[in-house]
């Protein structure tokens, strides 16, 4: 992969257990780069993200992410390259029979940190890094959305990841809390991290525009056969 290059696919197949889902898919995404993920529900945005974590095996085709091709990736190698991958769910996944601050010790405990100390400062930072400083105490019933999914970044940022995939971060909150949710997504990719977003919202694309790559028509696509970049309105509604 390029050094220039978080992610790059090539001529590749998503599967979702033994269904096609996307054929052919090419793109590339630079360091740094922020980049929407756009498409109608069911059209493959949460396979594709499923697959660069290595959640779902590829096929066919070639894929770099963090520097690790995933089409010939060792099982031994998976927890290394989800080290430099912080993932948000729109559902949040919270331990919910624990207080926020043993959900992300468990984290760190999973990804291989010993020291205790060490863990509870890199906790406060980053819980301090999303704007919940005083939560840590607290079980995630009792959260607000926007609370726990700013938890949940947290919880991505915890191992200071090159990339961060979110799959639809803000699908089940209200919009005042989606756009305080993108202004924190902006500041995070304003410290250099790699931002790939799948989101169906309008709202959030329009307030905060940046590249956009599309799931239409079974592929991924940026513009259409004349070259035009493709309408979000008519892809997502």
């Amino acid at each position: 992969m390029e050094p220039d290059l978080s992610i790059s696919i090539k001529n590749a197949n998503i599967h979702q257990r033994e269904q096609l889902i996307l054929s052919e898919v090419n793109f590339d995404i630079n360091t740094g780069e922020f980049v929407y993920l756009v498409g109608k529900v069911g059209s493959g945005k949460s396979s594709l993200i499923r697959t660069l974590n290595a959640e779902l095996p590829l096929y066919k085709g070639e894929a770099f992410v963090a520097g690790y091709r995933l089409e010939t990736i060792k099982t031994r190698d998976i927890p290394f390259l989800r080290r430099k991958i912080g993932v948000v769910f729109q559902d949040f996944r919270l331990l919910t029979d624990r207080n926020v601050f043993k959900n992300l010790h468990f984290v760190l405990k999973a990804t291989g940190w010993t020291d205790e100390n060490a863990m509870k400062e890199r906790i406060n930072l980053m819980i301090e890094e999303v704007g919940m400083s005083g939560v840590l105490k607290k079980m995630p019933h009792q959260l607000s959305g926007g609370e726990q999914q700013r938890v949940v970044i947290a919880r991505a940022l915890l191992n200071n990841p090159e990339i961060i995939l979110a799959d639809e971060p803000t699908g089940n909150l209200d919009p005042e809390t989606s756009v305080e949710i993108m202004e924190l997504f902006r500041k995070i990719h304003g410290e250099g991290k790699t931002i790939l977003m799948a989101t169906h919202d309008k709202l959030v694309v329009d307030k905060f525009p940046a590249r956009m790559l599309v799931c239409n028509k079974c592929t991924i696509a940026e513009k259409g056969p004349d070259g035009e970049l493709l309408d979000f309105r008519s892809l997502v509604e």
